[in-house]
C-alpha cells in the first residue's frame, strides 16, 4: 500500500467538480477518467469532494488503483 496526495487521484475541475486521473476502486465500484463526481454524490459510500486535500491509502490491482482508506 502507499500514500498518495488527493490531487494525484483527482482533478478539481473549474466547476467544482472532480474527475479521476486513472481509472479507480472504491467500494467495489469502478470509476474512470471523465466522470463527473459532484459535491453530495457518494461512490462506495463516500463523498469525495469532503476530503480534498487529504490523502489517500491505495494499493493498485492492475491498472486500477485502488483506494483503501483516508487519512485524517
Amino acid at each position: 500500500m502507499a500514500r498518495i496526495n488527493f490531487g494525484s487521484v483527482f482533478e478539481e475541475r473549474p466547476d467544482r467538480t472532480l474527475t479521476p486521473r486513472q481509472r479507480i476502486r472504491v467500494g467495489g465500484i469502478e470509476l474512470s477518467p471523465g466522470v463527473s463526481i459532484g459535491q453530495g454524490v457518494a461512490f462506495g459510500g463516500i463523498d469525495f469532494t469532503k476530503f480534498i486535500g487529504r490523502d489517500f491509502d491505495v494499493d493498485t490491482d492492475g491498472n486500477v488503483l485502488v483506494i483503501k482508506g483516508i487519512y485524517q
